[in-house]
């Protein structure tokens, strides 16, 4: 089971968009996939007509003894499950320091899931805590997104120093360009200056109306839209990603 974390600091840069999007690409693939919504405010699980609750809250998550498989809940996607996001998650933070080795806590809660799926997708809410370091000890890959602009530029070098602080410099960092758009110098510039670094992925995600739209159709871009720019972008990613992960470059 491979463990995948979308995450970063700065908040409204495709993140979800992106964990929906590859969490569908895997399980149409055949890969047996669950997608965890740690998000709050729960985009990923509205995505894909899921309530957004968890019977009991973080606290009872978390608990050593919980488990997390009557939590999961299936999709319209063959496949894809997802374990849905819970209001009461924007207090994991003071769930986790309650507990004995928070930062491991993730990773122990997801260890019983090993032979049940391939592939494990991660929607982190954006911000620096303790919930992103357990994130962090759980993950197997970190994807982050990042808006070709100086604050989100800024904010992946954060990430890749809290990364190193919580003790993951060999985690598996892999940033790639959101919501480009290329009608902006800045945009086309940051693309092309850091299309050099070997971390960042190629491929790019553009701003998209058709991506805007994941609200409306409640379902992934390359399922409604598999036609379009950002469809084909996020096909890219995956396949990117997956020939990092097989050593393929």
């Amino acid at each position: 089971m491979r463990v995948i974390a979308v995450w970063t600091i700065k908040g409204g840069v495709g993140k979800t968009a992106a964990a929906v999007n590859l969490a569908y690409l895997s399980a149409t693939e055949g890969l047996r996939t669950l997608l965890w919504d740690l998000d709050p405010q729960g985009a990923a699980s509205f995505y894909f007509r899921v309530r957004a609750k968890v019977k009991g809250g973080g606290g009872k998550l978390l608990r050593r003894s919980a488990d997390l498989r009557p939590l999961v809940r299936g999709t319209d996607v063959e496949n894809l499950d997802l374990l849905p996001a819970d209001f009461s998650y924007r207090r994991l933070d003071l769930e986790l320091d309650a507990r004995k080795d928070p930062e491991e806590r993730l990773a122990l809660k997801l260890a019983p899931l090993a032979d049940e799926y391939d592939a494990v997708f991660l929607d982190c809410a954006p911000s620096v805590s303790l919930v992103s370091e357990s994130v962090l000890r759980a993950a197997d890959v970190l994807l982050v997104p990042v808006i070709p602009t100086t604050l989100s530029l800024r904010g992946l070098e954060q990430v890749r120093a809290f990364a190193a602080k919580a003790g993951r410099q060999s985690l598996v960092v892999l940033p790639f360009f959101s919501m480009v758009d290329r009608r902006k110098t800045m945009h086309r510039d940051a693309v092309e200056l850091y299309g050099a670094d070997a971390q960042f992925l190629r491929t790019a995600i553009p701003m998209a109306s058709v991506v805007e739209r994941m609200g409306v159709r409640r379902a992934p871009v390359v399922a409604y839209a598999p036609s379009s720019e950002a469809a084909r972008g996020f096909c890219g990613l995956w396949a990117e990603l997956n020939a990092r992960l097989a050593g393929g470059g």
